[in-house]
């Protein structure tokens, strides 16, 4: 018996010196192990007589447990040491700053495209939508535009060749072709808004082969130019958020409206600066008119009993003004230091729509 308190001192005394999890597991191996000392005595059990078997199995086993318990303890203290020194080893710092990803932004033309949307479609406006490729019926005689019209000649307007039908074809050279197709497949009373891309044969700082127009009309029975005006008049003050906008109507000709009219805005110059407001001086914005009664003609609609007022507004021009931007050819040229700049977040105009 005294040799197995003192078995069970030495094998004790052996783990707590143990200096790593290998020399545990080797003193587990030689004390618990299939040849290991604890297991010889196990052996020897048989050999003894019941009394002597009883004693000898109860120390046995004390010892066994003994021993299992201080190796499992040594081995989860140096199972917890070596994960400290891992964490402090592989330890992230969160104090630094996070790694910055680029972020997507709105343009500023699909912006102003999405501001303007929603402000006629607060005044009952329904978007409409048509092809970039038109007839020269759609883009330029229904809406009553004569044949020897500047608008008309070939250094002017992206002619394609004839289709299939023998009609002159071309890229679109304003979005009034919707209102046409709006006007051909659908009765009175309208109010729609159509946006989209449209061509000319011109570059220069304020002009692009390829812009954004926005056109709008309404035709109904016994609309008037004060309609016009006033729905006109609350889309830039509304657009260009200034209540106090002054906004004027200045008389002007289209061959698509009779009468005819140029929108001009307030606006001051202040040091080179333009400021739009109240001001000393006036800045052209947009056209408009009472539709005229060839254009109804053309598609289908008694002018005797119907009459209605159209506007076209170009997004980039309005674009421009609104956001300080100069350059015209700047929103087509693709520097993402220039977007980055006048780029919208597209969480912030979703939240505001949501609000």
């Amino acid at each position: 018996m005294v040799s197995l308190d003192q078995l069970e001192k030495d094998l004790l005394a052996q783990i707590d010196q143990a200096l790593s999890l290998q020399d545990v597991e080797d003193i587990r191996i030689a004390a618990l192990g299939k040849s290991g000392s604890i297991s010889e005595l196990m052996k020897t059990l048989g050999k003894l007589d019941a009394e002597q078997r009883r004693e000898m199995g109860e120390h046995l086993n004390r010892l066994r447990e003994s021993v299992s318990n201080a190796i499992k303890n040594k081995m989860e203290g140096f199972k917890e040491a070596l994960l400290r020194e891992r964490l402090q080893k592989e330890a992230v710092d969160i104090t630094l700053p996070g790694r910055s990803h680029n972020k997507g932004s709105i343009h500023p033309i699909v912006q102003a495209q999405f501001d303007v949307m929603e402000i006629f479609s607060k005044m009952g406006f329904y978007l409409a939508d048509g092809p970039d490729i038109e007839t020269d019926f759609h883009n330029f005689e229904s809406l009553n535009f004569p044949d020897d019209h500047p608008a008309r000649q070939a250094q002017d307007t992206f002619y394609l060749p004839t289709n299939q039908k023998g009609e002159k074809m071309l890229l679109r050279t304003h979005t009034s072709p919707v209102q046409v197709r709006a006007m051909l497949e659908a009765k009175p009373p309208l109010r729609i808004i159509a946006t989209g891309r449209v061509y000319r044969s011109d570059f220069d700082q304020t002009h692009t082969p390829t812009f954004h127009q926005l056109e709008g009309f309404v035709i109904d029975k016994n609309v008037h130019m004060g309609h016009l005006k006033g729905c006109l008049i609350q889309f830039c003050r509304e657009f260009f958020e200034r209540d106090d906008l002054p906004v004027r109507f200045r008389p002007s000709f289209f061959p698509f409206t009779e009468p005819s009219a140029e929108v001009d805005i307030g606006c001051s110059r202040d040091n080179g600066v333009l400021n739009i407001g109240p001001g000393a001086d006036w800045l052209e914005i947009l056209g408009c008119g009472m539709i005229h009664p060839n254009v109804l003609k053309n598609c289908g609609i008694d002018p005797t009993v119907y009459q209605g007022f159209a506007f076209g507004v170009g997004i980039e021009r309005i674009a421009m003004l609104k956001y300080g931007i100069t350059d015209l050819r700047a929103f087509y040229e693709g520097d993402l230091r220039w977007h980055k700049n006048y780029g919208f977040s597209a969480f912030d105009a979703l939240m505001r729509r949501r609000s």
